[in-house]
């Protein structure tokens, strides 16, 4: 019985910090975009928002897990690695962003929320997912 209370506190814990890191990235996306992120999800319907937002969310998750696996049962390993690999990873997702932002023409941001399905949508959520992998693959 200690067990299970002692993996479901370690899960809690892994949870918040994952959340957490989810939580920036969602406000490093809202930056990044003009407008309020949640209206133009929830309330306009932007896909392009949208899949912009799932990306970086799933770039984020994919971090986290590989900083759990690489942590082999090292409770506080794990979790300062995956807080401390979650915000490198955002960063790197903001600078990459940033990059393609500087080599696309016109504004990303305004691209990437405009109503109509655009295409630069799915080079900057491939950037997202790229960045999540790479960092994950590194972390291994």
């Amino acid at each position: 019985m200690q067990n299970l209370v002692t993996d479901l506190l370690v899960t809690l814990a892994y949870g918040v910090v994952g959340v957490v890191l989810m939580g920036i990235g969602y406000g490093l996306v809202d930056v990044a975009t003009p407008g309020k992120l949640h209206e133009l999800i929830w309330t306009e319907r932007n896909r392009n928002a949208a899949l912009l937002l799932s990306s970086n969310l799933l770039g984020v998750g994919t971090i986290v897990v590989a900083a759990i696996v690489a942590s082999e049962d090292d409770f506080v390993l794990g979790l300062v690695g995956a807080a401390a690999y979650g915000i490198v990873g955002l960063v790197i997702m903001a600078a990459a962003f940033l990059l393609l932002d500087a080599v696309t023409p016109g504004r990303l941001g305004e691209l990437l929320v405009d109503p109509e399905p655009h295409p630069a949508v799915w080079v900057s959520a491939v950037v997202h997912l790229a960045t999540g992998a790479i960092i994950a693959a590194a972390i291994s």
